[in-house]
């Protein structure tokens, strides 16, 4: 497998007062191309800024992140955030959708502002909504969503540019059980069909046994690496 992500020698502080927090203790991470990768541990141990400084959110105190071997970091904030719009997906806990736009609006948005025209990111979002059931749901505007079918949205729009990652932060944490297991599928499906890689950061145990490393964050360390179901 080629390596699509690379970070190395990471570390996070945050001053506070007179002292130093020290978030993320030398972290090296490498994911494979098709991966499906589990982020987990207890609340406070750094999976989420761990999450956000591999996805070029947050700048790190010190180390480097390669996306495709490209150091994200040596980039201006410009560049930065054209480099996450074409290459990187992200889906959080809250879908963050536009309320004033419909379903399908809200997933061609990452598509225009990387310069596809109007009609084929249109059509491109069109078939992502159709392939995770919301072909019915298109010229619907968020309050007229299920919670389920607006995370649904947001992961029709973190996949509208064929990225080369997508980033995960509790997917379904927001959501029941039975929405919850839509979403596991989707993710799954698009890892296995279309070998999207996957970095999610969950406390969901159905979802983590999925992947095909699970690597546990604790104090700020990457304490154990397991491997999950694909593995076998």
């Amino acid at each position: 497998m080629s390596s699509i992500l690379n970070a190395r020698d990471i570390r996070k502080s945050f001053i506070t007062g007179k002292s130093q927090l020290n978030v993320l203790k030398d972290i090296n991470i490498e994911v494979n191309r098709g991966e499906l990768v589990m982020l987990i541990g207890a609340s406070g141990a750094g999976k989420s800024t761990l999450l956000s400084i591999l996805g070029g959110l947050s700048r790190p105190t010190q180390g480097k992140v390669l996306i495709s071997n490209e150091d994200i970091y040596a980039l201006n904030d410009d560049k930065l955030a054209d480099l996450r719009n074409r290459r990187m997906g992200f889906v959080f806990q809250f879908h963050h959708l536009l309320p004033e736009f419909t379903a399908l609006e809200n997933v061609m948005i990452p598509a225009l502002m990387a310069g596809t025209g109007r009609n084929e990111a249109s059509e491109k979002a069109k078939k992502i909504l159709i392939t995770i059931g919301l072909g019915g749901r298109l010229v619907h505007r968020p309050n007229e969503l299920s919670g389920g079918e607006q995370q649904r949205v947001a992961i029709a729009r973190a996949l509208i540019n064929d990225p080369d990652i997508i980033f995960a932060d509790e997917p379904t944490g927001n959501l029941d059980r039975q929405n919850a297991e839509i979403i596991h599928k989707i993710i799954l499906d698009f890892n296995k069909s279309f070998k999207q890689t996957f970095v999610i950061v969950t406390h969901n145990e159905t979802l983590t046994a999925y992947g095909n490393r699970v690597i546990v964050i604790d104090d700020g360390y990457i304490q154990k690496i397991k491997h999950g179901k694909q593995e076998s």
